[in-house]
Order: C-alpha cells, then sequence, then structure tokens
C-alpha cells in the first residue's frame, strides 16, 4: 500500500496517484470482451447450460455466440428498437445463455441493460420499468410475461415484451388487449439474421448498465455504470490476482442472481479471456449436481455457502472422537502448508477427510472470489484446506462497482478484506456519534477512482446523500486500517439506532458476531429507542440442532425443538457467552429470543436479491412476536 496524502490510500501494485481503467487495450468496453474471448481463445467454448433432466452440459462456442448476439440486435433495431443511450432494454431472466445475448446485444446497439428481478416485487418492477422509460423487456419463463402483462397498464411506455418460452393462447389474447406486442426470442434472432445492421459500438464512458439496488426501504435506486467502470473494476481484479487470474481453459460455475455486480464481473472476465461460463440449472437444490456436472474450476460466491461447508465438515467430525481428532490433524498439515503458498489437492488429507467436499464442487475448484459479507476466521480457513482451492475476499457495493478492496490470493491472515483494487482510494472519514475517528484508522469507508458509479438513476437527491462533490463515494460502512494496510469492515452507520438510554447500535456488526455460534443459521437483531434491551430472531441451523438435540436426549422435529423453551435458553446462553467473548458491552447482548423455524429467504421477503436482510420487513414480519418478547420482559 501507498498513501496519497496522510489519509487516502491506494494499490501498491501502481504508482501512486494513478488508477487502473482497463487490462487490455482491445478490451475497452463490454463490447470488446466477447470479441476478444473469441480471438484469444480461437472460437472456444463460450457458455454451458443444462437441459432439465440432461446428465451433461450443451456448449455454445463464441463465434456461436457472437452471431446470436448480432441477430438478436439486428432484429431488435428492425422491430424499431432505436440504437444509443436513449434506449433502456429491460432484462427479466435468471442466468442463461439467452441473458447474455440479449444484454451484449444492448451493448451491440450502444444500449443500456437493466436487469429486473421478481423477487423485488410486482410494484418494483414496475417503478423500475417506468422510471427507465423501458419500452422493451426480455423474459424467460411463462409467469413473468403474465405479471408484466398484467401490469402492462400501469407500464404505459413498455412496448414489447420478448420471451423464450412458449406461453399460452390466453396470454398472447391479454397482451393484445393491452397494446403490448409479444414475439419470441428465436423470432427476433431469425428476423435479425435477414436484416442485418453494423453495430454502433458505445464508448467506455456511456452508461452499460443501471443496475437496481433493493435497498431496505422505499423504492429501488438505479445505480448506473458505465463501461469504464466495470472494465476498470474487472481488469484491477484480475490484475491482483495475477497467477492465479481467470484464463481461456477455465470454467465458471454461474449461479449468484445477476443483480449481483461482483457475478457480472467474473462473468465478464472470464469472457475476457476467453474462458468458459456455465449456468447453474436454477434450483439452488440442485446446485451440487450442476457442479459435478460442469466441473468448474472458478467460482464467484457468497459467504452464506461457505458458511455451510464449514457446518457440514464440522458436523461430520463431531460423530466421533476419531473423526474430530483426524480433522484436527488434517487442517493442521494443510494450514502450514497453505501458509508456504502450497495449495493443492492431492495431499493424504485430501483423499481421506476431504475427498467428499471437493468432488461436491466438481473436484477442479482452484479460485473462488467471496464477496457480500464478511467471513469469519474458522470459516475461511478450514474451507481453503478443505477445497484446495484459493479463496480472496472482496469489499464493495454496486454504488463502487464490485470490489474496491481484495485480499491477495497469497495472504492467509484471515479477519480483512485486503487493500485498495488498483481501480480505487480509499479514505476513512469520522462519524463522531459512533466514536470513530480517521486519526485512530477508524471511520465511515469512503472510495473514490474510475468503478465509482454514475449517480442515481433520475433521482440527484440520493446521489448527492451519498457521492460528494469531489467525487468520493460515502458508503455508510465503518472500516478501519490494520497495521499490514489492509481494510477490515468492523460496523455499519446506515441502520444505527438508539436504545432508550442513549446508547448506540449496530445491528449488523451484533449479526455477524452471533452468526458464528454453531446453532445458528440466520438472526436479526432488533431494538427500539423506547426500549432498554435488545432481542432477535434466530433461525437455527437445523443439522447442528437435531444432533445437539440428540445427544442432550431432547426429542422433536425441528419446528418442535425451535418452539423448546430448553432449546431458547440454551441458544441464547450461547450467544450471550459469544457476544462477551468478542468484547461486546451489556447493553449489546441481546435479552430474549424467538427461535423461528424458516429460513429468511428472497421468496418470503425477508432477504434482497443480493441475500442481505430487509430489516423494515423482519420487522413487519415478527411483529406480534417481538411486541410479545419486549411485554415479557418488562
Amino acid at each position: 500500500m501507498v498513501g496519497l496524502g496522510e489519509k487516502v490510500r491506494t494499490s501498491r501494485l501502481l504508482p501512486p496517484g494513478k488508477f487502473m481503467e482497463y487490462l487490455y487495450e482491445d478490451a475497452q468496453t463490454l463490447f470488446d470482451v466477447m470479441y476478444r474471448g473469441a480471438r484469444v481463445s480461437n472460437n472456444g467454448r463460450c457458455m454451458a447450460w443444462r437441459e432439465p433432466g440432461a446428465k451433461e452440459y450443451s456448449y455454445i462456442h463464441y463465434n456461436q455466440a457472437l452471431e446470436r448476439i448480432r441477430n438478436f440486435a439486428c432484429g431488435q433495431a428492425t422491430l424499431g428498437s432505436t440504437p444509443g443511450q436513449k434506449t433502456f432494454i429491460g432484462v427479466f431472466m435468471q442466468n442463461c445463455v439467452e441473458a447474455i445475448v440479449a444484454e451484449q446485444a444492448c451493448y451491440y446497439l450502444s444500449q443500456i441493460v437493466v436487469p429486473l428481478y421478481d423477487t423485488l416485487g410486482t410494484a418494483a418492477v414496475t417503478f423500475i420499468i417506468n422510471q427507465a422509460s423501458i419500452e422493451v423487456v426480455v423474459c424467460d419463463t411463462p409467469e413473468k410475461v403474465q405479471l408484466l402483462l398484467k401490469e402492462g397498464s400501469k407500464c404505459p411506455q413498455m412496448k414489447r415484451v420478448v420471451h423464450t418460452k412458449e406461453v399460452s393462447d390466453s396470454v398472447h389474447e391479454l397482451a393484445k388487449e393491452i397494446g403490448v406486442e409479444l414475439i419470441s426470442f428465436g423470432e427476433i434472432e431469425r428476423l435479425g439474421e435477414k436484416h442485418f445492421r453494423h453495430p454502433l459500438p458505445p464508448n467506455r464512458n456511456e452508461i452499460a448498465t443501471v443496475c437496481y439496488t433493493s435497498g431496505t426501504t422505499g423504492n429501488p435506486k438505479g445505480v448506473m455504470l458505465s463501461h469504464k467502470n466495470i472494465i476498470a473494476c474487472l481488469s484491477s481484479v484480475m490484475f491482483q490476482l495475477g497467477e492465479v487470474a481467470p484464463m481461456k481453459d477455465d470454467v465458471m460455475i454461474s449461479f449468484l442472481p445477476l443483480a449481483h455486480m461482483l457475478e457480472r464481473c467474473c462473468e465478464m472476465a472470464l469472457y475476457m479471456v476467453g474462458g468458459c461460463v456455465g449456468f447453474f440449472s436454477g434450483d439452488i437444490r440442485g446446485l451440487v449436481d450442476d457442479m459435478r456436472a460442469l466441473r468448474p474450476t472458478i467460482s464467484p460466491t457468497v459467504p452464506r455457502l461457505l458458511n455451510r461447508v464449514h457446518d457440514r465438515v464440522e458436523q461430520v467430525a463431531q460423530n466421533s472422537v476419531w473423526k474430530r481428532a483426524l480433522l484436527a490433524l488434517a487442517l493442521k498439515s494443510k494450514e502450514s502448508e497453505i501458509k508456504k503458498f502450497v495449495i493443492r489437492r492431492n495431499s493424504i488429507w485430501d483423499k481421506i477427510v476431504f475427498k467428499a467436499v471437493q468432488e461436491g464442487f466438481g473436484g477442479r475448484l482452484r479460485l473462488m472470489v467471496v464477496g457480500s459479507a464478511p467471513l469469519a476466521t474458522n470459516v475461511i480457513n478450514l474451507v481453503r484446506c478443505a477445497l484446495g482451492a484459493v479463496i480472496v475476499e472482496g469489499y464493495g457495493q454496486t454504488e463502487c462497482t464490485a470490489p474496491c478492496t481484495m485480499t491477495f490470493p497469497g495472504d492467509y491472515e484471515a479477519g480483512h478484506v485486503g487493500p485498495p483494487i488498483a481501480a480505487c482510494a480509499i479514505k476513512l472519514v469520522d462519524v463522531a456519534e459512533m466514536e470513530y475517528y480517521a486519526c485512530n484508522g477508524e471511520g465511515e469507508i469512503c472510495v473514490k477512482g474510475p468503478t465509482v458509479f454514475q449517480g442515481y438513476l433520475n433521482d440527484q437527491e440520493k446521489t448527492d446523500e451519498v457521492l460528494d462533490t469531489n467525487g468520493w463515494l460515502h458508503t455508510g460502512d465503518i472500516g478501519k486500517w490494520m497495521e499490514n494496510g489492509t481494510l477490515k469492515v468492523i460496523d455499519r452507520k446506515k441502520h444505527i439506532f438508539k436504545l432508550s438510554q442513549g446508547e448506540y447500535i449496530a445491528p449488523e456488526k451484533l449479526e455477524n458476531i452471533f452468526i458464528r455460534s454453531p446453532f445458528v443459521a440466520q438472526i436479526f437483531v432488533h431494538g427500539e429507542s423506547l426500549k432498554s434491551c435488545l432481542i432477535g430472531v434466530v433461525v437455527p441451523d437445523d443439522q447442528y440442532l437435531l444432533l445437539w438435540a440428540a445427544e442432550n436426549r431432547i426429542a422433536g422435529t425441528f419446528a418442535e425443538l425451535c418452539a423448546n423453551r430448553v432449546v431458547k435458553k440454551s441458544i441464547l446462553d450461547d450467544l450471550c457467552v459469544l457476544g462477551k467473548k468478542s468484547g461486546l458491552k451489556s447493553f449489546e447482548l441481546l435479552k430474549d429470543i424467538l427461535c423461528h423455524p424458516e429460513m429468511f429467504s428472497i421468496d418470503n421477503g425477508l432477504l434482497t436479491p443480493t441475500l442481505k436482510t430487509k430489516r423494515p420487513e423482519c420487522r413487519k414480519a415478527f411483529a406480534e412476536q417481538i411486541q410479545e418478547m419486549y411485554r415479557l420482559l418488562q
């Protein structure tokens, strides 16, 4: 790390004051990346998918992909979709080949891509279509087509809905009634094949996408990201990865929502170097089967998945004394190798302890990029050993494209998110009300550089709230500089609240501590300004709880255990012990909890598409139980 002045830090990989904007001269926009991939791979495999019921993946090569992109773009233009930056195209699809074709077709015409997600809710989808003046939406299921058509009267500018799967005659009739053209993806491709148009490539300062962040209150905000933003981010990540960066022989598994800019950046990085991206089948419960069939070498992921891997390994080891001893020996041996940057999957420990875990990821995984939330030290250490893969952690948000900091492949000291990437400068600013001061190396994380967004679409007021006049993005996260120049995210500014006696509470900080309990799969910490204490909603880890209950001779199903007072007290006691060990103050400990048997999810409205807790929705969902807990505590 090197400093720009006393309080501003940048990557040590470039001279002071210099930012990386692109890695390759011939890949400065997202339009360029596919063409470069086709050239450097010599028309290698580009994308992969698995048909329902199929055992193997099918593949499309780069030249085939480019032909489909060209045909779809030309077909859209023939139907009246105007090239240029005034045209916004909605892509309402799960991760699939057609989603990438539709996205790249927009870049062919310098248009702007707007991903849509039903998990945002119907009202939010309608809001986005209207705010971005979207005329064309590309869908992948009849259900999404119906949702759009039912909202058609509220979206007068929506002229065309494109579908990839057959829809019923009644749906066609509904489209006619409201004056919306309904046409298949294939029809547009065939039309474009007959009406060729030369591309209108974007320049790198033009907007590539508007990625809506669902947030936790109010309408979603449209984050405008330019081609330069995205290319600078993914180029810097690849530059920092060095020898372990994606190559043309790599295969990536795509399963994170395309709302996740980390996912989109990783995909574009693979295309830029001529690699292949394989899409999961659509059901996260079948992800292991998909990985075994695809055998990926690279995977972007989120802590939730790795926490599960950690818990499963630990649970197997709890079955017997010799298994615990064997795991301890395996971890000790592999950790010593990892510290010497020996990363492998062929040791004796891989064969007798970790083989099943590695095969669950396809057996070839060499690199994982983790984003979204911090990983506990014990989790990342175990997963690195178990998978025999390089695992790097990134920190960022959509407003700075994806990661603005990332750990180095050879840094195996856990508990931080690395130094700034080569496209960012970072400084910390005082947050006096929380007693964080930049002079102590603590404060709100602010980011500047070519990855910082262009503002929120049609919302200057909210843009001004986070982007100051000097170009610094104020993230709302609290960071701390470590002695080695890396950043640690220690708190959250945006969700802080006061208890009745004036104590400030940062619930996400507490949740990141309590989630380390083996009892806990998910947790929501709640407090109110008129109350003197905190309470929580805990979704227990079902496998751990059932095993613990059996060992303690407590009978019952998972739901029955969640309602058991002895179980609740044991979990609450464990959280208190964990909190005290972590240095929490007495008012930061939970005084009561509700054990809830159903996971928070996107489908039940308690998680955002990027898997963050929707705090107002949780408060609403558990309002009665929260009120009752406080009543009993009085």
